[in-house]
């Protein structure tokens, strides 16, 4: 299977340490962390920035990879990737990533879907009814390494019927 090329969603503050644990996997070609210095610069200057950096760094991505963490629903730059990806055209899922342990914080508790607050279809439905959220158990990091590639293959081919 070949490694397609990915963009992370996620809140860098609560999550980084598990997200590395999935990159490291090398099971997809994901993109490569921004440094805390590099997105606090990111940030400074202000919104436009942000979305040029997230934009830039989609752009030839084929699906993007919302990795669910306890806080990730509500965070602004998560929900504008979300919406980016799908309006786009890309493969888009999520996997909740609770059940990797972060060397600072250990297991936290699952977070809420992240897809069922956009709709589509004129509002009739939510996106969660056609983007799903995997949860790949207790042993999260082999549910995840073992179930990767095919969750993108999976995303990318149903981008193509949306």
């Amino acid at each position: 299977m070949t490694r397609e090329p990915v963009f992370y969603s996620f809140h860098y503050a609560n999550d980084v340490f598990r997200v590395q644990q999935i990159r490291q996997m090398g099971v997809v070609a994901g993109d490569e962390p921004v440094s805390p210095n590099n997105w606090e610069q990111i940030k400074r200057q202000g919104d436009a920035s942000v979305k040029r950096w997230i934009d830039d760094n989609m752009k030839y991505k084929r699906c993007v990879i919302v990795l669910v963490g306890n806080e990730t629903a509500n965070r602004p730059w998560v929900r504008y990737e979300i919406e980016k990806a799908y309006n786009s055209g890309k493969g888009l899922f999520g996997i909740y990533i609770h059940n990797l342990n972060c060397p600072r914080t250990g297991r936290c508790i699952r977070g809420v879907n992240p897809f069922d607050s956009f709709t589509i279809n004129d509002g009739q439905q939510p996106l969660s009814a056609v983007i799903p959220c995997h949860d790949p158990g207790y042993n999260a990091y082999a549910g995840i390494s073992n179930n990767l590639a095919i969750w993108v293959a999976g995303a990318i081919g149903a981008a193509k019927y949306r």
